[in-house]
């Protein structure tokens, strides 16, 4: 189906809004850098040859500013897909990326890396797989069970297993060391991409794209999943198997985005409401818009991050604070979006 011209208009303009807030990213901060300035270090770096401006603008843009704005970009998008995907499966506006437990599975695994004192790729690594765990044993719960609906079965083992995760996380919390450990496990947990580096972008990149791809090449059948299943599977759509790609392409990038930034929370669930007001239901259209408003809202949160104060703010904190009155504008002004 075609796009609109009011849709070609709505990307465009995310587009160009996603432009101009990464310009805005790399230039300020306590060394601001005029974007010229920039686009000359890039372009310098690109093509090996001198740029002509000071040594520490190649610092400050490639190694420091560079790998944080693209890490935003990255975890942004996949957070905002992953809200779309999911709100789309279980027909339900209040579903995020964490309400199979992802999150909470991350969680468990990164803060016992912190608690073994392990390194930075260990940490990484089992808060990956704490998210891909605790993910297949609320699937694997949900295929036990019959006779019940799959998707609320899927819901209620989430939340079960999410407040089970959470204890285990408050336990080693309770455990830790409270002058070394204790505050390096709240850090995470508050979410932050300010010791990104481009090793983390390289591991996660490819999970994160990995993710991704299922979600567009099905993007035509994830539209059927909104109709009941009975309705579905008289349409020629196998909504088992669907459901499955959706919820492993889904879990793959949330645990991959949870792994390098910690947890972010509203992403997945404020900016795919946006999309929907902006596009319309259509998932073909719901996505790209999603990842594209999803990418420019955490690089402008993290940039507020880093300039609102002397002290950096966590991210899990300030998208609650910015994340929360959006969400109650959208609810007063979008009230028949899911009826």
């Amino acid at each position: 189906m075609a796009m609109t011209a009011r849709q070609t208009l709505t990307l465009l303009a995310a587009v160009a809004a996603l432009i101009g807030v990464v310009a805005i990213a790399f230039s300020v901060g306590r060394y601001p850098v005029a974007f010229a300035d920039v686009l000359r270090v890039v372009w310098a770096w690109a093509g090996g040859a001198p740029h002509g401006l000071e040594p520490t603008l190649d610092t400050v843009v490639l190694q420091v500013r560079g790998p944080r704005v693209i890490a935003a970009l990255l975890v942004g998008a996949a957070l905002a897909a992953a809200g779309a995907a999911y709100q789309n499966l279980f027909r339900n506006p209040l579903v995020s990326p964490d309400i199979l437990g992802v999150s909470a599975g991350a969680a468990v695994g990164a803060v016992l890396g912190i608690f073994l004192s392990l390194g930075v790729v260990a940490i990484q690594f089992l808060a990956f797989a704490g998210g891909l765990a605790a993910v297949g044993m609320v699937y694997l719960v949900a295929k036990t069970v019959r006779g019940h609906d799959p998707l609320l079965v899927l819901v209620l083992a989430g939340v079960v297993l999410g407040s089970l995760l959470g204890a285990c996380v408050a336990l080693l919390k309770y455990l830790a060391d409270p002058y070394n450990q204790l505050p390096a496990i709240t850090f995470w947990l508050l979410g932050s991409l300010s010791s990104t580096d481009p090793r983390d972008l390289w591991r996660a990149a490819p999970l994160l794209l990995a993710g991704l791809l299922p979600l567009w090449l099905l993007r035509w059948r994830i539209n059927v999943l909104s109709l009941d299943d009975e309705e579905a599977r008289a349409l020629g759509v196998a909504t088992g198997r669907i459901r499955l790609a959706v919820i492993v392409g889904a879990t793959l990038m949330t645990s991959a985005a949870v792994a390098i930034s910690g947890v972010i929370g509203w992403i997945g669930l404020v900016i795919p409401h946006f999309a929907r007001m902006l596009t319309g239901p259509d998932f073909s259209r719901l996505l790209p818009v999603s990842v594209l408003l999803g990418a420019g809202f955490l690089v402008a949160v993290d940039t507020l991050a880093r300039t609102i104060a002397d002290v950096e703010v966590p991210l899990g904190v300030l998208t609650a604070f910015v994340g929360t009155p959006l969400f109650l504008w959208q609810l007063a002004t979008a009230r028949r979006g899911w009826q």
